[in-house]
């Protein structure tokens, strides 16, 4: 008995350990910093801590490293304009890569992104590098590039 109650235990702490949020999940990746630090100018930590579901196409450091400095920092320094092109990145729901189709998606910001599914799945002109990471509230894909709104 004392043994099953170890490994209980354990099993519960290792599922509390991986229970992660989108923010922390994609905080621990460790490649998104930029669009950390644009959540949190944006306030957008907490909509995105919240019970979701939560589709994020995730741009990475790099992604944003394609926007001119200048770009980047006006970008940044505009919380309205911040706020629509990163919840231009969100969808509603938990949407697996197998569910993926090809056509318009409403995003929370309002607009509709377009999904490309030929030759590997396309948002916009971003490309889904990475599929699927799991997080308690949604799951994250991550792109290779800053897609914005129309």
């Amino acid at each position: 008995m004392k043994k099953l109650f170890v490994v209980s235990a354990l099993a519960l702490a290792a599922f509390s350990a991986q229970a992660k949020d989108i923010v922390d999940t994609a905080v621990g990746a460790g490649n998104f910093k930029t669009l950390a630090a644009a959540l949190q100018a944006a306030g957008l930590v907490d909509t995105l801590k919240g019970k979701g579901p939560f589709t994020v196409f995730a741009p990475t450091d790099a992604a944003f490293a394609k926007i001119p400095k200048a770009d980047l920092d006006a970008l940044l320094a505009d919380k309205a304009k911040l706020t629509a092109v990163l919840t231009y990145h969100v969808v509603a729901g938990k949407v697996m890569a197998k569910d993926v189709k090809a056509g318009k998606v409403k995003t929370v910001q309002g607009s509709e992104l377009t999904v490309a599914t030929a030759g590997g799945v396309m948002v916009d002109n971003a490309k889904v590098t990475s599929t699927d990471i799991v997080a308690d509230n949604g799951v994250i894909h991550v792109i290779d590039t800053v897609v914005i709104p129309k």
